[in-house]
């Protein structure tokens, strides 16, 4: 079976254990970040899906993933996280948006 897809650490040891041979590669450092923006779309389209609080800790692995892969702490992601939120609102009211009137008449 094929893959070529970016997998946790210990997924070739597991495989191993269950008498079969993976065949796997080191990603360099391009296609590390390529296969890290392909595993965040995995990982959320799994957990929208299914709603299994599982994947979205996958989804929060590869955060943390990319984040290391760009040098940056998780905490600087949080600090953003919480400016939008002052700045824009989180989403707590459940606030669904459904259409947007243009302006018309504005003055000159």
């Amino acid at each position: 079976m094929e893959y070529g897809k970016l997998v946790r650490d210990r997924i070739p040891e597991i495989i191993v254990s269950k008498g079969k041979t993976p065949h796997y590669h080191v990603a360099c450092p391009d296609e590390y970040g390529r296969s890290l923006a392909a595993k965040l779309g995995e990982e959320t389209l799994e957990f929208q899906e299914s709603g299994n609080l599982e994947e979205l800790a996958d989804v929060l692995e590869v955060i943390y993933a990319i984040c290391a892969y760009k040098d940056m702490p998780f905490s600087v992601v949080e600090r953003i996280r919480a400016r939008k939120a002052l700045e824009r609102g989180g989403l707590e009211r459940r606030i669904i948006l459904d259409s947007v009137d243009e302006v018309s008449g504005t003055k000159s």
